[in-house]
């Protein structure tokens, strides 16, 4: 940990950068200029005032999702996948009514999600549908894939699986799954849970190892690409696959973690000095330096040397 906060996190990613990744509407825009696929902005609530517009905004849309801009943790999150009546259906399958929404945005607002607990924003957008892939081994949610970038290369990666226990949410801290995918094939690995290391899904029973990430190399270079976008030399590029629109880019964090290692048994700093060790002097495209980390990662564990 001290090694992550002293010379990732200190020294790669500079203060002033910071903004560009915690308010997730300015990460949202950013992302649309430079033509990152992001889920669709339905709208957004600054104020107490503003509150009264909510039942405008979500109109004619069945499932939605409203989330705190400044929030951490998956805290805040509120993810509605239906209608009946008057009435909307969270994810949990319990319905909630018009006056639950807008408390709970009026939450958001008061900061009790925010980071440092400051006055934030409510967004409303796209409620991604996961693709079929991961149905065997996901519970209600939506699993995300983390990706944790060095200097623009790709260098470690892991499924976050919703269970019972994370009430659908991909959340490691509130009870989801972490499983390894290994970055020169997109396939999956052992699984973490809780500290402890699985095999299987705790609610589905299903196996967690041996599922072949479909457009692995696009979302590789997707979150390549998002070292331009921030400038930040040490990053958590957080992707969905919608069964619809594929790859989305759903948020960036500028203090990725360590649980990743455990989901993949192996730690980041020899991953990181291996690229140190063998990059190119040449400036490099997001797409050459995702192939590049792929090969030499590849290499490094077959036990062979890089070119």
């Amino acid at each position: 940990m001290n090694e992550r906060n002293a010379h990732l996190i200190a020294r790669l990613n500079p203060r002033k950068k910071y903004p560009l990744v915690d308010d997730k509407l300015l990460t949202k825009e950013l992302a649309l200029k430079a033509g990152i696929a992001v889920p669709a902005l339905y709208g957004f609530v600054e104020t107490n005032h503003d509150v009264r517009h909510l039942p405008q905004i979500v109109a004619g849309h069945e499932e939605f999702v409203i989330k705190p801009a400044h929030g951490s943790g998956g805290k805040g999150i509120l993810v509605i996948t239906g209608r009946m009546g008057k009435r909307f259906r969270k994810a949990s399958g319990l319905l909630e009514n018009t006056e639950g929404l807008e408390h709970h945005v009026s939450n958001i607002l008061s900061g009790m999600y925010s980071l440092g607990g400051q006055p934030d924003k409510a967004m409303i957008e796209y409620c991604v549908k996961f693709d079929p892939l991961f149905t065997n081994v996901s519970f209600l949610g939506v699993p995300d894939i983390r990706i944790v970038v060095y200097r623009g290369y790709p260098v470690m990666a892991m499924v976050r699986l919703p269970t019972r226990t994370s009430d659908g949410k991909a959340n490691l801290h509130q009870g989801a799954v972490g499983a390894g995918i290994d970055i020169a094939t997109g396939l999956t690995g052992q699984g973490v849970w809780h500290s402890e290391i699985i095999d299987h899904h705790p609610d589905t029973g299903t196996a967690i190892a041996g599922i072949t990430i479909p457009g692995w190399n696009r979302l590789l270079e997707l979150a390549a690409g998002c070292y331009e976008l921030t400038g930040l030399g040490y990053l958590g590029v957080d992707v969905v696959l919608d069964r619809d629109h594929g790859p989305l880019i759903l948020e960036l964090n500028a203090r990725p973690g360590l649980a990743i290692q455990i989901a993949n048994g192996v730690g980041l700093s020899p991953r990181i000095h291996r690229i140190d060790a063998s990059e190119s002097k040449k400036p490099m495209s997001p797409a050459e330096r995702a192939a590049f980390a792929q090969a030499l990662l590849d290499m490094q564990e077959d036990g062979q040397s890089p070119p």
